[in-house]
């Protein structure tokens, strides 16, 4: 992960500039999430549980997203995590730029404009991790529990992602969450994005 100028030295260390780019990453990141689900190509994993949960309730995508971001990080309690500014935020702004990008994006029937929501949510997904994730304000719940896990059981890290990610995308395709073309590029392409991200970031801000 590249250090930057707006990389803080703890999870609450505080400024205007660094809170105002946690905020933009974290928004573009919801919106671009938004994107995917508009597309009706199919949803990352954790959208598929959003969506699902949102058809079985009288949730918003957006707020199925905070209510599962805030069960996610109830179990932060047990593994001792603690979260930052960073985790907080990523609940709230993640959520509500998610309900903002479907209330206020054109649902697509071309398949062209559709595949390209899908690459565009992609790109801003990966763009937004990189912005916030260089904050050095804390992760989001998703990850803290992820890493938490590895510490605590001595499972790789991507071993606990593909068991977390496949259990939500189950549990949400049961809900009827949309699985599609979307999930799988999704899949193949969210770790490129954002490791191009960072090293776009880095080479901005290389002195």
């Amino acid at each position: 992960m590249p250090v930057t100028p707006w990389t803080a030295n703890h999870r609450w260390d505080l400024n205007v500039p660094r809170v105002f780019i946690l905020s933009f990453g974290l928004f573009i990141f919801g919106i671009g999430d938004s994107l995917i689900i508009v597309s009706d190509l199919g949803n990352a994993p954790w959208s598929v549980l959003a969506q699902g949960i949102s058809l079985r309730t009288p949730l918003s995508v957006g707020a199925a997203t905070f209510l599962i971001s805030g069960i996610v990080l109830a179990l932060w309690i047990p593994l001792r995590e603690k979260p930052g500014f960073g985790t907080i935020a990523n609940i709230v702004i993640i959520a509500t730029a998610i309900d903002i990008g479907i209330a206020t994006i054109p649902h697509p029937h071309n398949f062209a404009i559709q595949l390209l929501y899908v690459l565009t949510g992609i790109f801003l997904v990966g763009a937004g991790s990189a912005l916030y994730i260089t904050c050095g304000l804390g992760p989001g719940p998703r990850d803290g529990w992820m890493t938490s896990l590895h510490r605590r059981t001595g499972i790789s890290v991507g071993r606990v992602r593909f068991m977390i990610e496949v259990s939500v995308l189950i549990c949400g395709a049961l809900l009827g969450g949309r699985l599609g073309l979307g999930t799988a590029l999704f899949a193949l392409l969210i770790g490129y994005a954002v490791a191009s991200s960072f090293g776009v970031v880095a080479r901005l801000t290389q002195k």
